[in-house]
């Protein structure tokens, strides 16, 4: 069984965001890390994938000319993070119908490779929730970056911080007003905890809830069927949100040498 994957690759940053620098007006997923685009090593790292069907890149029009072994889809940018994937998502509906979940993931973690990608789209599979979430515990993301200074989240068994490589159904029912207030506050987890009610808020403030407990709350606040997943893989969480993550994965990459096929 195969899962095609969305590619989230829009968003320009503006002027007053310190990664203009290294942008100057053109999309952060095709900033050049070791030699090539950085959205580049992670279709390549998709490309190895045999569980990965075909892939639609959401946020990117053709002339990014981008190459995988897999059947590659361009959506233009839609304007916004949510619009980006209720696009892709529609388009993806219409590109095999009868498909139920695809993979999610993001342009900026390049570090990936195919056997991360194949570790991921196995867990959706097995899930098929209606949102498929991973998470990485904070010891595994230090070892792996020590600097990359991620936001964690601080529970009473484990601490972690979110991945950029998830899964969904297909179909999911999107809440427009809960996810748009959601995304704006992605880099805050107590925000969107207070999102989900204030007792839930408490519980996370307090450390008083599980990993375990979270996966259950958060699954009936939504009336959805989720899934949580702890990620071995410190890699599928190192995304590129300022200049001095950006470095250290240029000099991670550099050291790796030739690109993966």
């Amino acid at each position: 069984m195969i899962l095609d994957a969305l590619m989230l690759a829009g968003g320009v940053p503006i002027a007053e965001d310190p990664l203009y620098l290294y942008t100057h007006g053109q999309p952060k997923s095709m900033v050049e890390v070791a030699g090539k685009p950085m959205i580049q090593w992670v279709l390549d790292a998709v490309a190895g994938s045999k569980i990965v069907g075909k892939v639609v890149i959401s946020g990117l029009g053709p002339q990014a000319q981008l190459g995988c072994g897999k059947e590659i889809h361009y959506l233009g940018d839609q304007g916004g993070l949510l619009e980006n994937v209720k696009a892709g998502l529609a388009y993806m509906r219409r590109l095999r119908p009868g498909a139920t979940h695809a993979l999610i993931l993001s342009s900026d973690i390049p570090t990936i490779t195919p056997e991360m990608v194949e570790w991921r789209a196995e867990l959706a599979l097995k899930a098929r929730a209606d949102v498929d979430y991973a998470v990485v515990e904070r010891s595994v993301m230090e070892a792996r970056f020590p600097a990359s200074k991620r936001t964690y989240i601080k529970l009473r068994d484990a601490e972690v911080c979110g991945a950029d490589f998830n899964a969904l159904r297909i179909d999911l029912p999107v809440n427009e007003g809960f996810w748009r207030k959601a995304i704006a506050a992605r880099k805050s987890p107590l925000k969107q905890a207070a999102l989900l009610g204030y007792d839930t808020l408490f519980l996370i403030a307090t450390r008083r809830i599980t990993l375990a407990r979270a996966e259950s709350l958060v699954s009936k606040r939504l009336g959805l069927n989720g899934k949580l997943h702890i990620s071995p893989y410190a890699e599928i969480a190192m995304d590129v949100d300022k200049p001095h993550q950006l470095e250290i994965l240029r000099q991670d990459l550099a050291r790796r040498g030739s690109p993966l096929q």
